[in-house]
């Protein structure tokens, strides 16, 4: 029998055994119930899926394509990273445990997370191929487009996800991930820069048989890819699964109890667990300052993680151009400055979790929080001010009254805009610091009933911690960027007083 050992046991031998020695079993009532609410889900979202579907009908926009076009890539490039990251094979805590060491055939063994990742990457595959049609458009035929960019989609999901599972397992294949990544990064820059302006276009309006010769020769690679991935199955290390399984038996801890926080402790665990790093002495700076240099020390250990911090400053531009409209365009700038300086706030966040230890240091509270703010300051000014440059750049390029001109002459004939970037720096500083400081989610809060079901207070309560903060400093921000003005000076003012206000009064009232 294939799969088995020399002792004649099989896996799937030994998974019998096991089930059968387990306390509960899935019953066919359990069978029954699971297939109802599927089918009670596709008939729910049926009609909304189909209203999507026929919208999709017509030529699509060429002033909208290169940025979508940029977003799938940007997309797809990071479905590879995430992939890459967690494993993508991995086991449950007690196949990992006591199997995966045995002499059983590993093949085997890793069979069914083989299969759980192909049924995901055709989901995914399907979201990537609606993404495309939406972008690219259907302007005949849309029953045979819908297919071919569902088919192209899917192939496209499985072939990468056959490639993450193959870098998993050697080194070499590593390097094509990475250069599959790369071209990807190239691919969403090129696109967003106009370069490639009529390739879309031309890709749009492509015969049926072009669109029929892709999808083959997509199903063949990804084919070919699926095949490799399959036989070295068997030849993934055992510390690779084994450290895969960790993470994701962390990763489903934090999940079941609802306990977003600890995720940010298992990123930052799994990435300095590993290295090794060398003593310098500390350097001499008042006590405050000494206490904060670790956060700047840790970022400068992590160029690789700023150059792509810096990097994501594009984003908003690339919005611009796909559409999106100037209230979504300042939410996105601000939550990306949030975002960004929530990232060095990993001092206040260990402060908070041991404060005895914050207290043998010998330096107050509100000095500890007003030296550790200066850093998610400058990052995330600097981040804000780059994004607000680059959203004024695109809207002077677009041509006006076009398609995708969603942002108003006003932002695009003023060059002071970048300017809100630093003056709503220290309220989001602000906000980082406070959701560093968060305690875990309260399950003991009740339930509100609402319109749209049942909602968790305590969750809510959890996720706006921080972000209550940061809206309230940086409200004239958001007018101004929801609603610009030519004359933005008396926002600005607005700006640089209730920002320094919030950080000012924040460390003052924490700090007590």
């Amino acid at each position: 029998m294939s799969g088995m050992t020399e002792s004649g046991v099989s896996v799937r031998s030994v998974r019998a055994f096991v089930r059968s020695r387990g306390r509960t079993r899935s019953s066919a009532g359990d069978r029954y119930v699971t297939a109802f609410c599927v089918a009670v889900f596709l008939a729910v979202a049926g009609e909304p899926l189909s209203d999507v579907l026929a919208g999709l009908a017509g030529p699509g926009d060429p002033a909208r394509m290169g940025a979508g076009v940029a977003l799938i890539a940007l997309a797809v490039a990071a479905l590879l990273g995430t992939a890459r990251a967690v494993g993508p094979v991995m086991l449950p805590g007690p196949d990992a445990s006591w199997l995966l060491l045995s002499p059983l055939d590993r093949r085997h063994l890793l069979g069914r997370t083989g299969r759980a990742l192909l049924m995901a990457s055709v989901v995914a595959g399907a979201v990537l191929g609606l993404g495309m049609l939406a972008v690219l458009g259907a302007p005949d035929q849309l029953v045979w487009r819908l297919l071919g960019a569902l088919t192209l989609g899917v192939f496209a999901s499985v072939g990468g996800m056959a490639l993450a599972v193959l870098a998993q397992a050697s080194q070499s294949w590593q390097v094509w991930l990475t250069a599959a990544m790369v071209a990807l990064l190239v691919l969403a820059v090129v696109a967003v820069s106009g370069q490639l302006r009529t390739v879309p276009a031309i890709a749009a309006g492509a015969p049926l048989q072009a669109v029929a010769a892709a999808a083959a020769g997509a199903a063949v690679i990804s084919g070919l890819l699926v095949r490799q991935a399959w036989a070295a199955l068997g030849r993934i290390p055992a510390r690779a699964v084994m450290a895969a399984s960790t993470r994701a038996g962390h990763v489903a801890s934090a999940a079941v109890g609802v306990d977003p926080g600890a995720f940010t402790w298992i990123a930052e665990d799994n990435y300095w667990r590993a290295r090794k790093l060398g003593s310098r002495r500390w350097p001499s700076l008042p006590a405050p300052f000494a206490l904060a240099w670790q956060d700047w020390r840790r970022l400068a250990r992590r160029r690789g993680r700023l150059a792509a911090i810096l990097a994501t400053a594009a984003m908003p531009a690339v919005l611009a151009q796909a559409g999106f409209a100037p209230a979504a365009l300042g939410a996105a700038v601000l939550a990306g400055g949030l975002a960004v300086a929530a990232s060095s706030v990993s001092g206040t966040r260990r402060d908070g979790d041991n404060p005895a230890l914050a207290r043998l240091l010998g330096v107050g509270r509100r000095r500890a929080l007003a030296a550790r703010a200066a850093l998610p300051a400058l990052l995330s000014g600097a981040w804000t001010a780059l994004a607000l440059a680059a959203l004024s750049l695109t809207a002077t390029a677009m041509a006006p009254g076009a398609a995708g001109a969603v942002v108003s002459d006003a932002v695009a004939d003023v060059d002071v805009w970048w300017l809100f970037g630093p003056l709503a720096a220290p309220a989001l500083a602000a906000g980082a610091l406070r959701m560093a400081r968060r305690s875990p989610v309260d399950h003991s809060l009740p339930v509100i009933e609402t319109a749209g079901g049942a909602i968790p207070l305590g969750p809510v309560l959890w996720a706006a911690t921080g972000v209550d903060v940061a809206v309230a400093g940086c409200l004239p921000a958001l007018i101004a960027l929801a609603f610009p003005t030519p004359e933005p000076g008396a926002l600005l003012a607005a700006q640089a007083v209730a920002g320094a206000a919030v950080l000012v009064g924040y460390v003052w009232r924490t700090g007590r």
